[in-house]
């Protein structure tokens, strides 16, 4: 069997690749933190590749998929391609280092899910990205063709959802394995200074504070969260509410007036009106305010933190409606 769609064409949207690079240096720094913080949460390379059936999908793939992007492979014991292909995906998932989780699905175990998927023929391959599957490729495929694939896939999750993918440990989960040591960063003072800034409602002194780390630190991650911290702070102070909640009730396809409220919402603790918001706001646009509103949602997600369920369940909503 010959391998056919290939191609993520129809899945990245090349006018938000210019723009996405903000949503990708968030990705990266959430990854660098966890690391550098002990790798919280790590897992072993074993763990990048999972056995799943039914009654574990929603759990180990849907819900799996807002923080990693799922490579599904259908397959079955009698089917030789499958036995050449599984392998293969098992090594690059070890080689992606938590880049993507792949799940493994025994067809002849799991009829509902191969009818669900709507697979004619094994091996089949699979992803799922913030809760949307997407068709990857069927039948075996050359290697440098796999990776490829996974190459975009791993894109449109850094650059559409800010998906960070996992941390792994080669000690997770060894008897007596030690913590690892978190040496002080040259920038600690500086940082300090800033959140003292930010803590004052010294907007401006914190968001040149951070910058200064940035500076000689582009990916340093606590400055680039204090950073979006502080700009967020620091658009609302001069804001009327009351104006701002008017011109977007009034204007619901100006995208720089829904970004305003939203903005308000998250401060005022409405965290999943504000995703809501602009989640409806990239479903009204196209081009460039489509992505400027996306590239704000993600902004709001890293405010809130990767692991809060509103951001997974604004991740999802997202996801639905751009494929």
């Amino acid at each position: 069997m010959q391998p056919r769609n290939m191609s993520m064409s129809g899945v990245v949207d090349l006018a938000a690749v210019k723009a996405a690079g903000e949503a990708k240096a968030k990705a990266e720094q959430a990854r660098a933190e966890a690391a550098r913080t002990g790798g919280a949460g790590a897992v072993s390379p074993a763990a990048l590749v999972i056995d799943v059936d039914e009654a574990g999908f929603e759990r180990d793939v849907l819900q799996r998929s807002a923080e990693v992007p799922v490579v599904i492979d259908f397959w079955a014991e009698w089917c030789e391609p499958c036995k050449q292909l599984g392998p293969l995906l098992e090594r690059l998932a070890v080689e992606y280092n938590g880049r993507f989780l792949l799940a493994k699905v025994d067809v002849d175990a799991n009829q509902m899910l191969m009818q669900q998927f709507g697979i004619q023929g094994i091996p089949a391959v699979f992803a799922v990205v913030a809760g949307q599957a997407l068709p990857l490729f069927q039948g075996a495929a050359p290697e440098a063709q796999i990776r490829e694939t996974l190459d975009q896939l791993i894109q449109v999750g850094e650059e559409r959802f800010g998906l960070t993918g996992i941390v792994v440990d080669p000690d997770a989960g060894a008897p007596g394995a030690a913590p690892a040591e978190v040496p002080a960063g040259p920038y600690d003072a500086l940082l300090e200074a800033a959140a003292s800034a930010l803590d004052a409602n010294d907007f401006g002194g914190a968001i040149q504070a951070y910058k200064n780390v940035l500076v000689d630190e582009p990916g340093n991650p606590e400055a680039k969260l204090g950073l979006a911290q502080a700009e967020l702070l620091g658009r609302v102070q001069s804001m009327d509410p009351q104006a701002v909640r008017k011109e977007a009730a009034d204007n619901p396809g100006d995208v720089d007036a829904q970004i305003a409220a939203a903005d308000l919402d998250l401060v005022g603790g409405h965290v999943e009106d504000a995703f809501g918001r602009l989640v409806e706001a990239v479903r009204r646009t196209a081009g460039d305010d489509r992505n400027t509103a996306r590239l704000r949602l993600l902004e709001l997600f890293e405010v809130i933190g990767p692991e809060d369920p509103r951001v997974t369940a604004a991740r999802t909503a997202l996801a639905r409606v751009l494929f």
